[in-house]
C-alpha cells in the first residue's frame, strides 16, 4: 500500500495555515495538496489564523477500526475528526486531525450524484468544522454547522452538499 506524506503551507498576511497530508490509499480521485490546502483555509477563515491539520487518507479497513475504537461504530466513515486538545496559542498551533476514506467518499459522491471533487471537499469542510468544535447532534448545531458548511462551500464554487438528487 503507497504512503505519500506531503506538506503544503499557505502563510498569508498574520495567517499561515500548515496541511499535512499522508495518503495511504492507491485511489484515482483523491484531490491535489493545493486543493486541501485551499478548502481547509477556507473552512478556518474568520476563526483561526493559525493552524495545523493533519489528514491522513485511509482505507476502508482503517477507517472502520477507527470509527470502532473512537465511535463505538463497526463500519467505515467518510471523514472523522480528532481535536487537539492543546491550547489555541500553543506553537506550532496544532488544530487536529483528519481521516478521510477515500472508498466511502468516492462511493457517497456517486451514490449522491455528485463530483468526487465536490463530496471531498464538502468532507475536509465538514471534518475541519468539527475540528473547531461545530457539531450536528441537536438540530439547532446542525443547522448552523450545515449553514457554514453551504456557505463555505458556495465560497469554493460547490453548490449545496445537502441537495442532492438521488434518482437513477
Amino acid at each position: 500500500m503507497p504512503m505519500i506524506a506531503t506538506k503544503a503551507v499557505i502563510a498569508m498576511a498574520e495567517s499561515s495555515i500548515s496541511v499535512l497530508i499522508d495518503n495511504t490509499c492507491d485511489d484515482k480521485n483523491i484531490p491535489s495538496d493545493a486543493l486541501f490546502s485551499q478548502w481547509i483555509t477556507a473552512a478556518l477563515a474568520g476563526l483561526r489564523n493559525r493552524a495545523e491539520v493533519s489528514i491522513g487518507i485511509v482505507n476502508e479497513e482503517n477507517s472502520a477500526s477507527l470509527n470502532m475504537e473512537y465511535r463505538g461504530k463497526n463500519y467505515a466513515t467518510n471523514v472523522l475528526s480528532f481535536p487537539s486538545d492543546l491550547p489555541e496559542d500553543f506553537d506550532p498551533p496544532l488544530l487536529g486531525d483528519l481521516a478521510l476514506c477515500a472508498a466511502v467518499i468516492d462511493r457517497e459522491a456517486q451514490e449522491q450524484h455528485k463530483t468526487p471533487t465536490a463530496h471531498w471537499a464538502h468532507m475536509v469542510v465538514h471534518g475541519c468544522l468539527h475540528l473547531l468544535g461545530f457539531d450536528h447532534i441537536d438540530d439547532a448545531d446542525a443547522e448552523e454547522m450545515e449553514t457554514r458548511e453551504v456557505a463555505i462551500l458556495h465560497q469554493l464554487g460547490f453548490s449545496n452538499p445537502y441537495e442532492f438528487n438521488t434518482d437513477e
